[in-house]
Order: C-alpha cells, then sequence, then structure tokens
C-alpha cells in the first residue's frame, strides 16, 4: 500500500497551458484528459478542456491540473489548488476519508466515478478541498 499527496491546480481553460509549460520547466511527461476524452462534456465550448492532467517526472516533480467547468463556482483567488491524496488500496483510501471528513463539507461522496474505482471530494474545516482516490490508468 502508499498513499502520495499532490497538489492539484485548478484553472478556466488554461489548465492545458499550465501542464505544458511545468513540463518545459521541470521536464517528464504530460497527460491530459479532456472533457470530450471521459464523454463528460457539459458545455460544448469546454469539451477539449482539461478534466485531468498531470506533469510526472522521474526526478520526483508532480503536479496535477484540471480546468474547472462553468458550471461550478471557480475563483481563482479562492480555490486556486486542491491537495490530491491518491493511493492504490480501498480500504486505506476509505479510512482517511472516514478521518478527514470529521467536521468537513462533503463536496462529491467518496463513491466510483467514471474515471476512477473511488474518487470523493471534501472541503475540511480549515477550508482546505481535498480529492481522494485510487489511482486509475490511462491509456492515451
Amino acid at each position: 500500500m502508499s498513499v502520495t499527496t499532490t497538489t492539484h491546480l485548478n484553472f478556466r481553460g488554461a489548465a492545458r497551458e499550465a501542464l505544458d509549460f511545468y513540463q518545459s520547466v521541470f521536464g517528464g511527461r504530460t497527460v491530459a484528459v479532456t472533457y470530450k476524452d471521459a464523454g463528460a462534456v457539459q458545455n460544448e465550448s469546454e469539451a477539449d478542456w482539461v478534466m485531468w492532467g498531470e506533469v510526472a517526472g522521474d526526478n520526483g516533480f508532480h503536479v496535477m491540473a484540471y480546468d474547472v467547468p462553468s458550471n461550478l463556482p471557480w475563483n481563482q483567488g479562492e480555490n486556486p489548488f486542491f491537495v490530491s491524496v491518491r493511493g492504490d488500496d480501498t480500504e486505506e483510501i476509505t479510512a482517511l476519508w472516514g478521518r478527514l471528513a470529521e467536521g468537513s463539507t462533503v463536496v462529491r461522496a467518496l463513491e466510483p466515478a467514471q474515471w476512477a474505482p473511488l474518487y470523493g471530494m471534501l472541503t475540511d474545516r480549515f477550508g482546505v478541498t481535498w480529492v481522494l482516490d485510487i489511482a486509475a490508468p490511462y491509456n492515451a
């Protein structure tokens, strides 16, 4: 079992450009899944926006990013990032969720999602938004 934390940056239409920039600075590989790729388009003008993306390097650099769709609130100064906790063991992630959820506001319940075997989002009592999930490989 292993769990990692990663900064998860939030954008509105600029995630791909940001990921490409970070890759040019830190190296590594970039993976980006669009809303269209995931079959989750709610607004046609946002079909090519990044629903899930990351830059990961052999040097340990890792950052995730996505484009917050227009149907969700977003303010660059108020919610520019999430903390992503990613693991490979359902019991471990579920236990962490249970402890972290105490006094928190659940944004999305921890449950299977179209893109992950288990995914949930909450904002803790300190105002930090956490995403917990089970990693699922993406084959582009």
